[in-house]
């Protein structure tokens, strides 16, 4: 289109908001019904008509226009229209059978700004907007976001098997992946998220090496006063001995040493500490474990 601006029309099965599928290692969302994405090089001083169509269904029909539920003025009739969206103004336009009929059909007009995809709508924290992170090398992996306080209205929808948070802040999958396979190609996982008339893309890829991270150590405890021992995660994978853990253990104000084994002797003079150890795979150097701890006061220890 003139101005640099694209269009996008996309007619996809029904799933209210956004969808969401997962198909050779990519991940895609993608918005409902009938959906027209401009793409505009920036948002001051864009101008396109966009021609919309209630229907064949209704071609003899006295169709109204309404947008975001109010109606048109001046108002707007037919079964083909033109709308003229200026900047970032689109809008969820419905057809019905009078002003105040029933709805028949809907268009919801979208906008996002291309190259460059300025985006607002999630935070950009440490790492990128998309977090991903898995527990072990089974293929199941968690994704999440955080939107701005601006935009808190943001919406998405899963439409496969990965499982949506409650709070639709991520996605839980599946991948069909096996633990022993030496990995070939990275997941991509790619949102399309909106905020009102505003539509944004993330993209995150990684391979899954890079993302597992081991849950934190269970059953630190400590024996004769001064040796520490703990567990593999029971979520991590077996056996041990091909998926292997390094441990970092920490003294706190004292020293940090590194280990292969799940047992550590405290070789200090110090009756006060805290005994902190952590894990990450052993040969991909993936992220650490969170911290488990006990605290140390003379014959007390709390872990």
């Amino acid at each position: 289109m003139d101005n640099g601006i694209s269009l996008l029309s996309l007619n996809i099965p029904p799933c209210f908001h956004f969808c969401l599928y997962f198909t050779n290692s990519k991940i895609y969302v993608f918005v409902f019904y009938l959906v027209v994405v401009l793409r505009v090089p920036s948002f001051t001083g864009s101008m396109v008509h966009v021609p919309l169509t209630c229907g064949e269904a209704f071609q003899n029909e006295p169709v109204f226009w309404k947008k975001n539920g109010q109606e048109l003025n001046p108002p707007l009739q037919g079964n083909q229209v033109q709308v003229l969206v200026e900047e970032m103004k689109g809008g969820n336009y419905t057809c019905h059978l009078s002003p105040s009929g029933g709805y028949l059909n809907h268009t919801l007009i979208l906008i996002q700004l291309n190259p460059d995809n300025r985006t607002v709508i999630l935070e950009n924290r440490e790492g990128g907007h998309i977090h991903c992170s898995a527990p072990n090398y089974t293929g199941s992996f968690h994704c999440s976001w955080k939107r701005t306080a601006l935009r808190s209205d943001a919406r998405q929808k899963q439409y496969i098997s990965c499982e949506l948070d409650g709070d639709a802040s991520g996605v839980r999958c599946q991948d069909a992946h096996c633990p022993y396979k030496e990995e070939q190609h990275r997941i991509s996982v790619t949102v399309y998220i909106r905020s009102h008339a505003r539509l944004e893309a993330y993209t995150k890829s990684f391979y899954l090496r890079e993302i597992v991270r081991p849950a934190k150590l269970p059953n630190l405890h400590i024996s004769d006063g001064k040796v520490f021992s703990w567990d593999y995660p029971d979520t991590w994978e077996k056996p041990c001995t091909f998926f292997g853990l390094q441990f970092e253990v920490k003294l706190v104000l004292v020293e940090n040493i590194t280990t292969d084994t799940t047992k550590y002797e405290v070789g200090v003079k110090t009756k006060k500490y805290v005994f902190c150890v952590r894990a990450q795979d052993k040969f991909t150097r993936g992220p650490w474990s969170h911290w488990s701890q006990c605290t140390v006061n003379k014959h007390n220890v709390a872990c």
